[in-house]
């Protein structure tokens, strides 16, 4: 379960793009944050992606990867061209295949690498869908299969495109959009594949969704409530607003997830039945080429940190697994998140407006040393508001011992086997 957003120039309040994306999967499964600088491949190269190898590129680009601790591919990222995308899982009547292939997160770094414009970076994943295909288990602990979806944006347009085995459709996207787990393109698209058509039972995407899935997993009316927040904000959105979006919890100022029984944007796991969470989100300006991400699972209770891709990556421990290690960045912050969802949300709104003012203050350090700091400036930037966030949130999780509350037994017991699985004492 994920969202990703787009808002473009006449939406937002400065004309530039933004971007946001939540990753939503399993609560043990680490994401780690990367950056990979641009490279040369010698001719006849093979790539190894998670399960197959495709024939290498001569040229790759440098690209920010927030990407599933045991995947080649990624959730979401962006490139030195300012291309960003992300992509979510998409569930048709026809079965995913779970024979090694292309995953879509497969496909989404390889657009990354290889694309410097959105177009081009769609031509990229239908190119490779094609002679490719797709498939692969693309579950952590649970075997799953996928179709994908993907918003793909660059600083002057966006597009959704949206998947089935070997067959595509793209739209333009305009103003505010938002893409969930459930096909949404209608009648009104762009391009498509040439047995598109024929896989649906109208010719729209839309009507490929499974009805079973989304009951589930509430695809359609997550998709609908990220897009009336932007909507409601259309012509002003900024960084800050995509945030929000990415930490909603719905309308209920005492929602608590134990009590969840639809989905949220800002994904918590529960009972058994309830398995994924945020694992890791992304907003990116597109305009100003910053990226904010937060590199912990939990959006509402994590704060998000710059990234520019010409400053060096702030350290983060060793690459994160599905282990417990509070020497990584992820688990840290997961130790702590897990021991406040116990007074959660008194433990959220202890930290709410701290967490905003220290981002606006962050959001302000960084348009300052764009405006004339050099790379040394640049990289001393995003280092101290990394470092100040830790300081932050360790305080916050100090705070949030005092809180307590009671768990009923199905959602304590689903999180104390997941945290005897990850070896958090």
């Amino acid at each position: 379960m994920c969202d990703t957003l787009v808002a473009l120039p006449s939406a937002t309040r400065r004309g530039g793009v933004l971007f946001g994306k939540n990753s939503d999967r399993e609560r043990n499964e680490a994401q780690a944050v990367e950056l990979h600088p641009a490279a040369t491949h010698d001719h006849g190269t093979m790539l190894h992606c998670t399960d197959v190898a495709i024939p290498q590129v001569r040229r790759t680009h440098a690209v920010l990867l927030c990407r599933p601790f045991w995947m080649w591919g990624a959730e979401m990222g962006v490139n030195a061209h300012g291309v960003v995308i992300g992509n979510e899982a998409l569930h048709a009547p026809t079965p995913a295949s779970l024979e090694p292939g292309l995953r879509g997160m497969d496909l989404l770094r390889l657009a990354l690498e290889r694309a410097a414009s959105a177009a081009e970076a769609v031509d990229v994943v239908v190119t490779l869908l094609e002679r490719h295909g797709q498939g692969g288990n693309c579950g952590h602990m649970i075997r799953r299969g996928y179709q994908n979806g993907f918003i793909i944006a660059d600083p002057r347009e966006a597009f959704v495109l949206e998947t089935v085995e070997r067959d595509w459709v793209v739209q333009r996207a305009s103003a505010v959009r938002t893409i969930s787990n459930a096909y949404g393109i209608g009648a009104a698209y762009d391009r498509a594949s040439e047995g598109f058509r024929a896989r649906t039972p109208d010719g729209t995407a839309r009507s490929l969704t499974d009805l079973q899935q989304d009951a589930i997993g509430h695809g359609r009316s997550r998709c609908a409530r990220s897009t009336a927040l932007l909507q409601a904000v259309a012509g002003r959105v900024e960084v800050a607003d995509m945030m929000a979006v990415l930490r909603d919890h719905g309308d209920d100022p005492g929602w608590h997830p134990q009590d969840a029984t639809g989905r949220t944007i800002c994904m918590h796991a529960g009972d058994p039945g309830r398995t994924g969470q945020t694992v890791g989100a992304l907003v990116s300006d597109l305009q100003d080429g910053v990226h904010w991400v937060t590199g912990t699972a939990a959006p509402c209770l994590s704060v998000f940190k710059p990234v520019l891709l010409d400053a060096k990556l702030p350290p983060q421990g060793p690459p994160p697994s599905d282990r417990c290690n509070d020497a990584t960045l992820w688990w840290r912050h997961e130790r702590r998140h897990r021991a406040m969802l116990a007074a959660f949300p008194a433990s959220l709104d202890a930290i709410r407006a701290e967490r905003d003012a220290l981002e606006a203050a962050f959001r302000d350090r960084i348009a300052a040393v764009l405006r004339g700091g050099s790379a040394a400036d640049r990289t001393a930037a995003v280092a101290a508001c990394w470092a100040e966030a830790e300081v932050a949130e360790q305080r916050w999780a100090a705070r949030a011992s005092g809180f307590h509350g009671t768990l009923q037994p199905a959602y304590r017991d689903a999180w104390a086997e997941m945290n005897r699985l990850a070896e958090l004492a």
